[in-house]
């Protein structure tokens, strides 16, 4: 019986990693890029969907953690993106409604008389602000002891994250009373005291999220360059080799699947007051497989590649999407298939591509 293997892809090797100084010149440019050009050069609306894109390089950047180095197929991080979104949406929603009042949803459906036992929580902004991350790293491990301890993996494992994602918006959109079924939560008016209707405080949002994606980069670097990334590595090239050596490989995946997790949720929770929205079309298997989508493309095996190739794909998204509505679901799976095919490094191993043909030319030479 075959298996489906992921495609060979293209990493540097140990020799060759940047340094240091380099990585800091590379996040100091990437600071300056974005917390001095961008909001120069950009206006409020345009700078609100630019937050609103670099949420979604939060989710690449873990979805890169886990399968560029880890060799796991996440189509499932709509779940963990949702439980951040959700979580930080209800106590937004509860301070918009203020002490003992429904959110406004509840009141327009007529189906609950009091507030749901398991919403109370989220009116503490400190419970709220952990479960945003917790919670997805927690369903996230319970979920990945099952599934590595049984050694579920390839294929097998893509479909399965994936039919979770499925399960998940299928049950929110079942909740109308207390979830807004198929709208979700709407009309978020604040963000912890200050008004999103006010541009200035928007800003603010996009400041917030461009600071959490140079932390989060920050951390997945850090993860990389150590001797647990290299331990990752090993697993995806060679799980059985690693388990003969000593390590229990479903130990080391574990620990990837939940920082992803915790990604994904922090953007969740991020992407609520950027947007003002979160609602089960944003965390289904469709937008799943376009996190997917941005990292092949950008480069699943880098450090920036998951970021900027998540970040070009929701631009050409909502560039083409508005000019051929009709046509642009197969650009996207074009996008998909080509990558994968002709460049399983993705665009971020054209430099490395370009490095061995000079190099080649020279020794020709």
């Amino acid at each position: 019986m075959t298996t489906l293997q992921d495609p060979p892809v293209t990493t540097t090797p140990p020799a060759r990693k940047r340094g240091v100084p380099a990585v800091a010149i590379g996040f100091g440019l990437a600071a300056v890029a974005l917390f001095g050009v961008a909001p120069a050069a950009l206006g409020d609306f345009r700078l609100g969907l630019l937050a609103k894109y670099l949420c979604i390089a939060i989710v690449a950047a873990g979805i890169g953690l886990a399968w560029g180095r880890g060799g796991m197929l996440t189509l499932g991080q709509g779940v963990f993106f949702g439980l951040g979104g959700y979580a930080m949406a209800m106590h937004l929603k509860l301070t918009d409604a203020g002490p003992g009042q429904l959110p406004d949803f509840m009141q327009l459906y007529g189906q609950l008389n009091a507030l749901p036992w398991w919403w109370r929580p989220f009116a503490n902004p400190v419970f709220a602000l952990a479960a945003t991350v917790l919670l997805p790293m927690l369903v996230a491990a319970l979920l990945g002891l099952l599934i590595f301890r049984r050694r579920v993996r390839g294929a097998y494992f893509a479909i399965l994250s994936q039919a979770l994602c499925a399960a998940m918006a299928i049950f929110l959109i079942g909740q109308q009373g207390t979830t807004g079924g198929t709208n979700g939560l709407t009309d978020i008016q604040g963000f912890f005291g200050y008004d999103l209707t006010d541009p200035v405080n928007r800003r603010m949002i996009y400041f917030i999220v461009a600071g959490a994606l140079l932390a989060v980069l920050g951390l997945t670097w850090q993860l990389m360059r150590s001797r647990y990334g290299e331990l990752l590595v090993a697993v995806r090239d060679g799980e059985e080799r690693v388990r003969f050596l000593g390590y229990d490989p479903a130990n080391v995946k574990l620990v990837a699947y939940v920082a992803a997790a915790g990604m994904a949720g922090l953007a969740g929770a991020l992407f609520v007051p950027a947007v003002g929205i979160i609602s089960p079309a944003m965390i289904g298997v469709v937008p799943s497989i376009e996190f997917v989508i941005g990292v092949a493309v950008g480069g699943r095996a880098s450090l920036v590649g998951p970021a900027l190739g998540a970040v070009a794909v929701a631009w050409a998204k909502t560039a083409l999407s508005e000019k051929l509505p009709s046509a642009w679901t197969y650009f996207e799976g074009l996008l998909f298939i080509l990558p994968i095919l002709f460049l399983p490094g993705g665009l971020a191993s054209l430099v490395t591509l370009l490095r061995r043909r000079r190099l080649s030319k020279k020794e020709a030479a």
